[in-house]
């Protein structure tokens, strides 16, 4: 998921061209956006300094931006629906598309930020060889954050999953004889069970809260594999404004702003890997996800 998710989120990704054209509306949608008022953007982790320097670059712009700040990633996407966000940052592909099915919703992603690699951690054990048979990993509760954790854990060659596990895998899945024990906790409290378990799963958002740092994981998955791109964190949108010129240009600032994807690396402990995809790719993936979350309910 988002920021540094999950979460994630989390959730790696050429809109450049896209994005120049609209460019060249620059100084009329920067009267738009002074017109009706500053572009509210949801997301969890408002305290990372980046925000900051994101907000300046779009004034430089003309562009009016308000960071709404969320404590739980269950709150910025129906507070976008509800039309109290002009658009949300914190989540990836498969985090919207779970949303949208089971709320019936149509946000759209317009424009991605990067991938953050899911790491297993310990405070107990240095290596996952070290992990011992019959101990409890904990893993992520929330749907698209769990199956991507259990794959981290399968991966690992601590668990064997059903029909060799997928995106929609959920501790059920874990398959009797696993070398350890999974069980699912809400993402903010996997960190804080560490003294109590072996291992865990923890989001990208809540690593440094912890006490850690990335460095520390015992193992994560690969962003760069193409099946990662439904963890492809987003810019998402109303579906009515996915070609809105001015949030379009606010993606472009994002993506293009040396010291904002510098901050952002540095807020992720340069876990993440920065992507530029195409807004069709990512609707495409959108649908492909929300098609099979509909055929596996």
């Amino acid at each position: 998921m988002t920021k540094r998710l999950a979460s994630v989120a989390a959730l790696a990704l050429p809109l450049a061209l896209l994005l120049g054209a609209c460019a060249s509306t620059g100084d009329d949608t920067a009267g738009d956006a002074a017109q009706e008022g500053p572009v509210r953007i949801g997301v969890v982790g408002a305290g990372d300094p980046y925000w900051e320097t994101y907000t300046e670059a779009a004034a430089d712009e003309g562009i009016e931006v308000d960071i709404v700040d969320f404590t739980e990633y269950t709150q910025p996407n129906p507070a976008l629906s509800a039309g109290e966000l002009d658009l949300n940052q914190f989540q990836h592909i498969i985090y919207l598309a779970t949303y949208n099915v089971n709320a019936d919703d149509d946000l759209v992603p317009i424009g991605s930020t990067a991938t953050y690699p899911l790491g297993l951690y310990s405070t107990q054990y240095d290596s996952v060889d070290d992990i011992p048979a019959g101990s409890t990993v904990v893993v992520p509760d929330d749907e698209s954050n769990q199956a991507r954790g259990l794959l981290v854990l399968q991966a690992q060659g601590l668990i064997e999953l059903k029909d060799g596990g997928s995106v929609f895998s959920t501790v059920a899945d874990v398959e009797p004889g696993s070398k350890v024990t999974v069980e699912a906790l809400d993402a903010a409290l996997t960190a804080t069970s560490l003294p109590d378990v072996a291992g865990a799963v923890i989001n990208n958002d809540f690593v440094e809260d912890a006490g850690l740092s990335f460095e520390d994981a015992l193992a994560t998955d690969d962003p760069s594999d193409p099946s990662a791109q439904p963890y492809i964190n987003i810019f998402a949108a109303k579906a009515e404004d996915a070609d809105n010129p001015t949030y379009l240009k606010l993606v472009q600032i994002f993506q293009d702003t040396q010291a904002v994807t510098d901050g952002l690396q540095e807020a992720s402990g340069n876990s993440a890997v920065l992507v530029k995809t195409p807004a069709d790719e990512l609707v495409s993936a959108l649908k492909d996800v929300e098609d099979d979350i509909r055929a596996n309910q």
